[in-house]
């Protein structure tokens, strides 16, 4: 029984003392954690980008082959949710809070600082680049690692029947190795612990953007119960809705902010400069079409500005540290989608989604700052949370925009805690697809102890630095699943081929996977002659 369990304990007692550390010596814990993630960006930023340009192609590159058809599941089988459904849950635990303020901040940061010092700051090519490269952060390369893990956990869970874990699909390279199950142990564990700590410190953090625009907005006081009243808010209702479910708890919230979300972005699309907007979207996207390679490539040597490490190599490091937290949601969400279903679904429909946010939201701030004389650029660097609310108070109707953004941002950080509880319970719990309630509770209620632990202590940010420290280790473990997913599914190819031609009905499940070229894998397999397949498709 601790055997099975040993990744629950040995996470939850590493958990304990990180964030004592964190709580007890906060600002030593965040100097030394900060440091060492700018050593990492200084030394292995190059990789972290090829690293990430590489899973885009190969995602992309897989859609497109003959692979493509394979199902995550039964040939046969249909996807458990309904598109609207999918996309809405693939959304609640990608984006969240950071989409809703950084939708309008960072076209505003990248105004007065432009990215690699490209134009002259607070110019028309400032803004011009800050919606590219807003674009850019926020595109298909954010999704890449959640993606590529996502396809993996799902393609050997519910294909081919194994725990939906980070050290199972890099079984085939670690059988062999000496010591194996320490191996295994180690990459699950690393797994929980930047999972926790990443949704602890995220939750902290929009705790504190929602007590700040709760002050800007309705007088709220900016204190210690303020932040303990939301919080507990938020824990009962993530708490219930754990109780009830995937499918009925993050389902139904999802949903619930997806159509907010759509509905508040439609608004604002009339509401605010509605033909500047779509200009500004079009010619965005062509600008991060027209320069993905050369952005998502470059990292200019002899710069001296760190804007690369406080925005491109922190968003890279974030998303491939929190790979097997989303990747492992994505995974439990996508069963009996075909690969290329999958890739366009998962890698394309969310960035088109924040991109859209990101016009909409970003270029009412940059009209705002540049033609409106309203200075959020200085509210934004004061604080993201109160930039965003300044900008509604020149807006009409200020008070319901803010309201309705208070239950969006409620609402997004309600479904990251639960999905957080339900997929850290699944990996402790030996990859199950259903967790006993006592782990997926249990990990609520350290999720939000760790949260208030380390607000009292302003221990946020050294936690959140701390969590992308394993961003390193896991891109050379996604490259490692990357080999391993070929080489199954080559071998999963080819049995259904031979499986094919075994069946005696004149349809067999699989047949539309093949085309009449296909046949030639089945040269070296000396019992199946060549004209079998001439003879059998008719």
């Amino acid at each position: 029984m601790l055997i099975r369990h040993r990744v629950y304990f040995i996470s939850a007692g590493l958990i304990a003392v990180l964030v004592a550390i964190g709580a007890t010596a906060p600002n030593r814990f965040r100097d030394v954690a900060e440091a060492t993630l700018d050593t990492l960006g200084h030394y292995f930023g190059w990789f972290y980008l090829i690293s990430t340009f590489v899973f885009v192609i190969f995602l992309l590159g897989l859609a497109m082959s003959r692979y493509g058809k394979i199902r995550l599941g039964p040939q046969d089988c249909k996807p458990d949710y309904g598109v609207f459904s999918w996309l809405s849950m693939l959304l609640s635990a990608g984006f969240g809070v950071g989409l809703v303020f950084y939708g309008m901040a960072e076209p505003i940061q990248h105004l007065t600082e432009p990215p690699h010092g490209l134009a002259e700051p607070g110019s028309t090519a400032a803004a011009n680049l800050a919606m590219q490269y807003s674009f850019f952060h926020w595109g298909v390369s954010q999704w890449a690692a959640f993606s590529l893990v996502g396809l993996i956990i799902a393609f050997f869970q519910f294909r081919k029947d194994r725990p939906g874990l980070v050290s199972t699909m890099v079984e085939p390279v670690t059988k062999n190795l000496p010591k194996r199950q320490l191996i295994s142990d180690s990459l699950d564990v690393l797994a929980v612990l930047a999972t926790v700590m990443g949704v602890a410190t995220s939750l902290g953090l929009g705790v504190l953007q929602m007590n700040g625009g709760l002050e800007t907005v309705f007088g709220w006081p900016d204190n210690l119960w303020s932040k303990v009243a939301i919080l507990g808010a938020m824990f009962l209702c993530y708490m219930a809705s754990s109780y009830s479910g995937l499918d009925k708890g993050i389902r139904v919230l999802s949903n619930l902010n997806m159509g907010l979300c759509l509905g508040f972005m439609g608004y604002m699309l009339f509401a605010g400069p509605t033909v500047l907007i779509l200009d500004n979207f079009v010619n965005g996207l062509g600008n991060y079409l027209g320069n993905f390679i050369n952005m998502a490539l470059n990292i200019p040597p002899f710069e001296k500005s760190d804007w690369m490490n406080r925005f491109t190599l922190f968003y890279w490091a974030w998303v491939i540290a929190w790979s097997p937290f989303v990747g492992t949601f994505v995974a439990r969400i996508s069963r009996g989608r075909t690969i290329t279903e999958y890739v366009l679904g998962v890698l394309l429909v969310p960035p088109l989604l924040a991109c859209a946010w990101i016009a909409v939201f970003g270029t009412t701030a940059l009209d705002l700052q540049l033609n409106g004389g309203v200075d959020l650029a200085g509210a934004v660097s004061d604080n993201v949370a109160s930039g965003l609310f300044m900008m509604y108070e020149v807006l009409p109707h200020s008070t319901f925009l803010s309201a309705i953004t208070m239950v969006i941002l409620f609402v997004f950080l309600v479904t990251s805690a639960d999905s957080a509880s339900y997929i850290v319970s699944q990996m402790t719990d030996h990859g199950s697809l259903n967790p006993p309630l006592y782990k997926r509770l249990t990990w609520g209620v350290l999720i939000s102890a760790i949260c208030i632990t380390l607000i009292v202590a302003s221990g946020l940010r050294g936690l959140q630095s701390a969590s992308l420290v394993a961003a390193l280790p896991f891109a050379v473990v996604l490259f490692l699943m990357m080999g391993v997913l070929m080489w199954e599914l080559r071998a999963d190819r080819r049995a259904m081929l031979i499986e094919l031609f075994h069946r005696n009905d004149d349809t067999p499940v699989g047949a539309d996977l093949f085309e009449a070229d296909d046949f030639s894998d089945l040269t070296t397999e000396q019992r199946i002659r060549r004209r079998m397949p001439i003879q059998r498709r008719r």
